[in-house]
């Protein structure tokens, strides 16, 4: 007996890619439903060697349904995820509506996994901003070997994380650098992506820092620990799929690199590839499409008393996003629903 599974916006890039991993990991699913707004009602989206056409998200009855995997942006989720839940019908949210309220799990399994049976509070489940997911796995079995006070992190941070019409301006932008007559304005973005970075995820705050340097200080502190003080510059660069951080932290008690490497080696979601040689590490473009968080440069901070640096990378869409659901629906279904 397996669930029955509802993906709210199934023809988006990260609903789709919900899709790829339920039946890449075939999650014990019995009927599933794919919707969308009404604009899109009718669209064809892949499920294994299955078509199926997208419903109307406005119209759709929850009721006797598992467990919606929901993909859409706030104002959506705002309006439909309260619908799903007052039907019994669990949500996974990968908006950002419902990560800061208290009574609302915020979760990473290989985190926090035991954060589960919150759920039961309001019938909802969030899931993490796409940075403090990946850094959050690399940051728990460090810090629970010697408890960490401060972790200062750079991201550069792809444009697969803005959506389809920022891939598709780093695609048209760098076409027309190389074409007269083809050049194209920054639209999604407030500079020119191709070729260049931009210092600037989100809104920016009172504080100075954007919105996205903030969830990932706000997140880290109510995954882990809400003693780890977190500072974190956001970075947009040209690459199309694939975040990568540069993680420097500080711990209470002294980690020696090597046992930090050991550690990691044996953390669930890790994989370690961290030789000391020209390409003994990995990039952005290698991590698409794999499930894991890959740790490179290990290396003491010797600027500190206590201080490691590690480079970390993860497909965005996957950990980030869409796998991070999917383990949560698995941790759900494993520990809660019980009927896979």
């Amino acid at each position: 007996m397996g669930y029955k599974v509802v993906v709210v916006g199934a023809t988006g890039n990260v609903g789709r890619e919900m899709l790829n991993i339920l039946d890449e990991r075939q999650f014990p699913v019995d009927e599933i439903a794919v919707l969308a707004s009404r604009k899109s009602m009718g669209t064809e989206v892949s499920f294994g060697d299955k078509t199926l056409k997208t419903k109307d998200l406005a119209t759709f009855d929850f009721t006797g349904w598992d467990m919606a995997l929901f993909a859409v942006g706030s104002e959506a989720t705002k309006e439909y995820a309260p619908k799903s839940a007052a039907a019994g019908c669990v949500v996974i949210d990968n908006s950002s509506l419902y990560r800061y309220d208290p009574e609302i799990p915020l979760i990473v399994p290989e985190v926090n996994p035991d954060a589960i049976t919150m759920y039961s509070n309001k019938n909802i489940i969030a899931n993490p901003n796409c940075s403090t997911a990946q850094m959050v796995v690399a940051l728990k079995p460090l810090h629970d070997r010697a408890k960490i006070k401060r972790v200062v992190v750079s991201t550069y941070q792809s444009v697969s994380g803005s959506g389809k019409d920022a891939i598709d301006e780093l695609w048209d932008q760098t076409k027309g650098m190389y074409v007269p007559g083809q050049e194209k304005p920054a639209r999604v973005y407030p500079k020119q992506i191709a070729f260049n970075v931009i210092p600037q995820i989100d809104v920016f705050l009172d504080s100075g820092d954007t919105k996205e340097e903030w969830k990932m200080v706000v997140e880290t502190k109510k995954i882990i620990d809400p003693s780890i003080k977190v500072t974190a510059t956001c970075v947009r660069v040209p690459v199309f799929v694939g975040h990568s951080e540069s993680i420097n932290i500080e711990t209470e008690e002294f980690l020696d690199e090597d046992e930090a490497r050991d550690i990691l080696r044996e953390a669930p979601g890790i994989l370690v590839v961290d030789k000391r040689e020209p390409g003994g590490y990995v990039t952005p473009v290698e991590c698409v499409g794999d499930y894991a968080t890959f740790i490179s440069r290990i290396r003491q901070d010797v600027t500190v008393e206590n201080g490691l640096n590690l480079w970390c990378v993860s497909d965005n869409l996957r950990k980030g996003a869409a796998l991070n659901a999917v383990q949560i629906a698995e941790l759900l279904g494993r520990r809660v629903l019980k009927k896979g």
